[in-house]
């Protein structure tokens, strides 16, 4: 069993709060994260699939193929986008990090297989302080 990671980046703006909250209780609870007017991060993504190598390629996944689709299953639905408002997976969900690395796991695991690998780990980093890991 080997492991390959493929990093991608995107940009995205959120906000952290409860509708079923007051204002009051999301900024107690979330912080700044619970801005009105939203706030954004320049996320960084590592998607780490598994699996065995073929003698043919040398592969465990041909990481051109990996980015492809991350962006098409992944980024180009992320990148400039507001989490809450645009993005369809992550309708009616907490925009968390570790909810939305949750995601990006669920919209990947079924193309990966197609790779003739597996996940193994979704990381996110939402700042260069914080960051989720998600072994699914």
């Amino acid at each position: 069993m080997i492991y390959i990671t493929r990093r991608e980046c995107f940009n995205a703006a959120h906000k952290l709060f409860r509708p079923d909250w007051s204002e009051a209780e999301n900024l107690e609870r979330f912080g700044k994260c619970a801005n009105p007017n939203w706030h954004g991060h320049n996320y960084v993504l590592f998607v780490t699939v598994k699996g065995e190598i073929d003698p043919k390629t040398g592969y465990c996944a041909n990481l051109k193929d990996l980015s492809s689709l991350i962006r098409t299953c992944v980024i180009d639905q992320l990148d400039h986008k507001n989490l809450n408002l645009d993005v369809a997976f992550m309708k009616d969900k907490m925009t968390s990090t570790e909810v939305v690395a949750i995601e990006i796991w669920k919209q990947l695991e079924g193309p990966v297989a197609g790779l003739g690998c597996k996940m193994h780990c979704v990381k996110l980093v939402e700042t260069e302080n914080n960051y989720v890991e998600y072994y699914g």
